[in-house]
C-alpha cells in the first residue's frame, strides 16, 4: 500500500492553494465542499475565483508566493503552470511538515486527491497511487451508478438512532443484526422513496420487535429492451430484490442484471396464451411481500402504460403492503427511438396518441373518427394480431390508405427490425414482423430512412440488414 488512506476534517482549517485558474478552481471547489477556509495566491484570478473573491467566499492572500504564507495553513495545494515555482511550494511545506500536493506531479506530493462518491456523510474514496487516474475514475463512474442518492440520508438517520440501538441492544452482534436489516429492508427502501417518516417508523417498529420484518412490492419498468435503457434506479433495486417476478417482454440482457440469488418467478402473458391470470399475479405479490420479502415486480417498457401495474399496485394499497414505483421507457418512445422514426416533429405531426391493439376493432368506445385524423402520430402497442382490422377501420374513418406505416419487431434488441410501408400494407407488415412489435402509423414514418441510427449501425458491423420495405 503506497499511500494510507484518510479522511480528513478541514472544516474551518485554513487551506493555502498556490495559483489561480482553472485546474486551482477545480480542488478549491472540492475544498470548500469539505468545509475548509481557503487563501489563494496568483497574480490573477479565473473568473470563477474572482466571483468566489467578491463574495468573500475565498480569501485573495496576496499575488506573489513567499514561504512564510505557509506557517499557519494545514495543508497546501500547487497548481500553477510554473513547475520550478510548484517544486519550491512542494520543498517547502515538506521542511515544515505539511501535507501538500503538486497538481499533476505524483512525486511531489505528500497527499493525493483520490475519485470521490459523495453520499454525504457517506463518502467512498478510490485511488490508484497516481499511477492510472483515468482507471479510478472510470471505477467511481461505475459505482455511482451502484450507490443510491439516498445513502447519505440513510446514515444521518442512523447517526440519530445510534444511541437508541445501543440502549436496546447491549450486544454488538444484535446491533449489528439490527443494522443490516434496516439498510437491506424496508428502511431502506422508504428513504429511497423520500419518504423519511414512515422510514422512521420502521425503524422504531424494529427497535420495540426486533424480529419484525414487513415486506414491499417495487414496481419497475425495465423498458423496451436494450439493457442500456434501464434506469439507474431500476438497476438499483434489482440488485437488492428478493424474489423477481417478469413478463415475456423484459429482455434476457436485463434479467441478467439481477441480483443473482434472487428467486425469479415468470408470470408473462402472451396473446391468447395467459400463464398466470392477472388476479392470481396480484396475490401472489401480496403473498410473498407479507412473507416479509423484498418483491420485484419486473414489467416491460413502463409499467404505468398498458402494463397493469395500476392494479398490482392496488392489490398492494388494499393488503396494506409498502410499494414504490420505477418509471421505465416505454415501447413507444425506446422503439421509434431507435427506428429513427421521431414520434412528433413540426412538419408531420404535432401529436401522438398511445393506444392499445388489444381492444376490440369493432367496439363502440374506440374514437375511430378521432384516431383517423390527419398529422397525427399512431403508435400501436399489441396490435399485431389485429392489425388488419385497425387499419381497416382507420382508412373507413377518412385516414389515406396511403398514409405511411411501420412495424418495428423486437426493438433497440439487436434483432430489431423495422417494416414499412403504407397503412393498406399494415397487415402483411405485421405477419412479417419478430414479437414483440410496435405500430407506428403517420408520416413521420417517412423519416426512417434518414434517421436509422441504430440500423445503420448494425450493417456496419457486418450484421445482416435489419430494415424491410414493403412499400
Amino acid at each position: 500500500m503506497d499511500y494510507l488512506p484518510l479522511f480528513a476534517d478541514i472544516r474551518n482549517k485554513p487551506v493555502l492553494v498556490v495559483g489561480g485558474g482553472d485546474v486551482a478552481a477545480r480542488k478549491i471547489s472540492l475544498l470548500r465542499r469539505a468545509g475548509a477556509r481557503v487563501q489563494v495566491v496568483s497574480r490573477r484570478l479565473c473568473d470563477e475565483l474572482a466571483a468566489l473573491t467578491d463574495s468573500d467566499h475565498i480569501e485573495w492572500l496576496a499575488t506573489e508566493y513567499q514561504p512564510q504564507q505557509l506557517d499557519r495553513v494545514f495543508m497546501v495545494i500547487a497548481a500553477t503552470d510554473n513547475a520550478q515555482l510548484n517544486a519550491h511550494v512542494y520543498e517547502d511545506a515538506t521542511a515544515r511538515y505539511l501535507l501538500a500536493n503538486v497538481v499533476d506531479d505524483q512525486p511531489k506530493c505528500s497527499f493525493i486527491f483520490p475519485s470521490i462518491v459523495d453520499r454525504s456523510p457517506l463518502v467512498v474514496a478510490i485511488s490508484s497511487s497516481g499511477t492510472a487516474p483515468v482507471l479510478a475514475r472510470l471505477l467511481r463512474e461505475k459505482l455511482e451508478t451502484l450507490l443510491p442518492a439516498s445513502l447519505g440520508q440513510m446514515a444521518d438517520i442512523a447517526g440519530q438512532w445510534r444511541d437508541k440501538v445501543k440502549a436496546r441492544f447491549s450486544k454488538m452482534t444484535d446491533r449489528r443484526r439490527y443494522w443490516e436489516k434496516a439498510f437491506s429492508g424496508l428502511f431502506a427502501s422508504q428513504v429511497g422513496a423520500g419518504n423519511l417518516t414512515a422510514a422512521r417508523h420502521t425503524l422504531e417498529r424494529q427497535l420495540d420487535d426486533s424480529e419484525a420484518s414487513q415486506g414491499e412490492i417495487i414496481l419497475v419498468g425495465a423498458g423496451p429492451g436494450d439493457s442500456g435503457l434501464l434506469t439507474l434506479r431500476g438497476l438499483q433495486v434489482m440488485q437488492l430484490a428478493d424474489v423477481v417476478l417478469y413478463d415475456y417482454l423484459v429482455s434476457e440482457e436485463i434479467l441478467d442484471l439481477v441480483r443473482r440469488d434472487a428467486e425469479r418467478i415468470c408470470v408473462g402473458k402472451r396473446a391468447n396464451s395467459h400463464s398466470m391470470p392477472q388476479e392470481e399475479i396480484n396475490q401472489l405479490l401480496v403473498t410473498l411481500a407479507q412473507q416479509g420479502k423484498r418483491v420485484v415486480r419486473l414489467k416491460g417498457g413502463d409499467p404505468f402504460i398498458f402494463g397493469r401495474g395500476g392494479e398490482e399496485l392496488q392489490a398492494a394499497a388494499a393488503a396494506g403492503i409498502p410499494f414504490q414505483v420505477v418509471p421505465g421507457i416505454t415501447a413507444a418512445a425506446g422503439a421509434t427511438a431507435y427506428a429513427g422514426i421521431p414520434l412528433t416533429h413540426r412538419d408531420y405531426a404535432q401529436s401522438v396518441l398511445f393506444i392499445t391493439g388489444q381492444c376490440r376493432a369493432d367496439s363502440a368506445g374506440t374514437d375511430w373518427p378521432s384516431l383517423a385524423r390527419a398529422r397525427q402520430t399512431l403508435a400501436i402497442y399489441m396490435g399485431s394480431a389485429k392489425a388488419g382490422d385497425i387499419a381497416s377501420q382507420l382508412i373507413a374513418h377518412g385516414r389515406a390508405a396511403d398514409t405511411p406505416a411501420a412495424v418495428i419487431g423486437c426493438g433497440t434488441r439487436q434483432q430489431q427490425q423495422v417494416l414499412t410501408g403504407t397503412l393498406q400494407q399494415l397487415d402483411e407488415l405485421a405477419k412479417h414482423a419478430p414479437t414483440p412489435a410496435l405500430i407506428v402509423i403517420g408520416e413521420v414514418v417517412n423519416l426512417h430512412q434518414q434517421l436509422a441510427w441504430f440500423q445503420h449501425s448494425a450493417q456496419q458491423a457486418g450484421r445482416d440488414s435489419a430494415v424491410v420495405n414493403l412499400a
